[in-house]
């Protein structure tokens, strides 16, 4: 077989080629701009040349912090496609945290959005290899700014070279782009992921029992970006001709449904907050959605109820995924098996409502105190990974020692693993609830909390208790019109016939918000210290 390299810049040239008059709808704080693939390719010769005339050389890092938008994809292939390296930055981090992936990454140049500058103007003086600013805008002249130098970016393109060619002796395993994981203790950790790695990855997105993308679609990322590549979506959309609607910065609800509508949107991906709130909007009835084949539902468990209540009242299914930072990130996609598709609609819910089967070309394993589980559905242990594109180490961490160990990723999550070979994931092991020596799963009661029609949203977290190690206390957010009417009784009446009397909560608690990590995710830490003293000077009734 010929050896030939799995790399970056032949995608890009693939949309050029035999897709040129595809579009990327892409909408940035001035409103929405069409572009074909044909555009986006000279675009982004045009952006590798003007880097390279910066001093920009083979596997130097060049930091992202921008919103979802085409120059973020064209930056997405230029950078790695002239051998350097794109380092996408979450931009919803700390400054401190920001600070330090930056200087641990050693970026050279440093791509921004006009309105994240501000960001980056208060950390500057502790930056230490940044050399160059490039402001992504669509206005003509740069604002003031204490960055220097700082470079337009449409400008640069100008001057750049549409004719650029791509190196053709960069290698599949040389490092293709980085991304930081959110930590919500300690510092991020970086990982590298490789030419190699991002395209079997993307390879895994177009597989038909997988996400299925395709060049039929309209797919629109609103996952960001800056977190896991947007979870590969643009590489494989990009290199599969499928037309993009890239939503741009501090989107709403609101303007989710309409791009749906307005661009024909089949398949969308995001977290379960965005799904819960585009849920809300949806109810208003004013949208068409006919054209969605699925939302994909990933960075944390997708509730049972929200995925019941978008197929009974749109017709829209959820597709369940699974996946994190180290795993590029897809590892499992729930899917019904053939014999499976005229169960009905409760038991395959319990399908749709687990991480599903690992993603061919992909290993995983559950493993627990005494070594593999039993495939039952039952048993818990941590779920192991490995594969092509796997991380196999942190960049520059001693940490790395933790999680890779024997050649296989321990992911931290707590699952189980069914006689099908479906993961469902439990827990967090740092969430899982400890209870007079037995474990309850905070995962499972917050999604059946949810599933009752007054709730938007519910974390469920353990709190120290005084004879029984550790309680659950259930903070839960009311929908908009129920607050004040659905009360704690009627939702652990609710749960009761669902669940083991020791699994129920001790304590309800309604909040306004509950608190969110720079993904979306539930953020337990905060209110495991908020709650931490709640069971001090109450009595065990129990």
């Amino acid at each position: 077989m010929m050896n030939v390299q799995l790399t970056i810049a032949p995608m890009m040239e693939r949309a050029e080629q035999y897709f040129s008059r595809k579009q990327v709808i892409s909408r940035t704080a001035t409103g929405i701009h069409r572009l074909t693939y044909g555009e986006i390719g000279e675009r982004t010769r045009r952006l590798a040349s003007a880097l390279k005339k910066l001093g920009v050389k083979r596997g130097d890092r060049v930091g992202t912090l921008a919103w979802n938008h085409h120059r973020h994809l064209e930056a997405y292939f230029a950078i790695p496609g002239m051998g350097a390296v794109l380092h996408t930055i979450n931009i919803r981090l700390s400054p401190d945290h920001i600070t330090y992936i930056i200087n641990h990454a050693e970026d050279q140049v440093l791509l921004i959005d006009e309105d994240l500058l501000p960001l980056i103007e208060g950390c500057k003086d502790h930056l230490h290899t940044v050399k160059a600013y490039i402001l992504m805008t669509d206005h003509d002249e740069l604002p003031a700014s204490s960055l220097q130098p700082l470079y337009s970016y449409e400008a640069l393109l100008r001057e750049g070279d549409p004719h650029f060619e791509y190196p053709i002796d960069i290698q599949e395993n040389e490092p293709a782009g980085m991304c930081y994981t959110s930590a919500t203790t300690g510092k991020p950790k970086g990982v590298v992921y490789t030419h190699r790695g991002i395209v079997l990855h993307c390879m895994g997105i177009g597989l038909v029992d997988s996400l299925a993308l395709s060049e039929s679609d309209v797919c629109m990322p609103v996952v960001p970006m800056f977190h896991v590549n947007a979870w590969g979506l643009p590489f494989a959309a990009t290199w599969f001709g499928t037309t993009q609607v890239l939503p741009g910065p501090r989107f709403t609800p609101q303007l989710l449904a309409e791009l749906i509508e307005s661009e024909k949107v089949t398949v969308a991906a995001g977290v379960p907050t965005i799904w819960l709130g585009l849920y809300q909007e949806l109810e208003k009835g004013r949208y068409d959605t006919s054209s969605l084949r699925n939302i994909v539902c990933g960075g944390s468990a997708a509730p049972r109820g929200m995925i019941k209540a978008y197929a009974e009242k749109f017709n829209i299914p959820v597709l369940h995924a699974y996946g994190m930072t180290e795993t590029s990130p897809l590892v499992t996609v729930s899917r019904l098996k053939s014999y499976q598709q005229d169960l009905p609609l409760e038991a395959k819910l319990d399908v749709y409502a687990k991480q599903g089967m690992v993603v061919p070309g992909l290993e995983v394993k559950v493993v627990g105190p005494h070594g593999e589980v039993k495939w039952d559905g039952q048993e818990m242990g941590e779920l192991l990974v490995r594969g092509p594109w796997i991380a196999d180490e942190y960049y520059r961490d001693e940490r790395s020692q933790e999680a890779f160990i024997d050649g296989w990723l321990h992911t931290g999550d707590v699952a189980t693993i069914d006689e099908e070979g479906t993961i469902k994931l439990v827990d967090r092991t740092k969430d899982l609830i400890k209870s007079g020596g037995e474990w309850i799963s905070s995962v499972d009661l917050e999604n059946a909390l949810m599933a009752h029609e007054a709730v938007l949203e519910a974390a469920c977290i353990g709190v120290p208790h005084p004879k029984w190690d550790e309680r659950p206390v259930a903070c839960v957010v009311p929908k908009a019109g129920s607050e004040g009417k659905v009360t704690k009784e009627e939702l652990l009446a609710y749960l009761a016939p669902q669940f083991p009397k020791w699994w129920l909560p001790d304590d309800i608690v309604f909040v306004s918000e509950i608190p969110k990590t720079t993904v979306g995710k539930f953020m337990k830490r905060a209110l495991r210290e908020q709650f931490q003293h709640h069971f001090t000077a109450q009595t065990d009734v129990r």
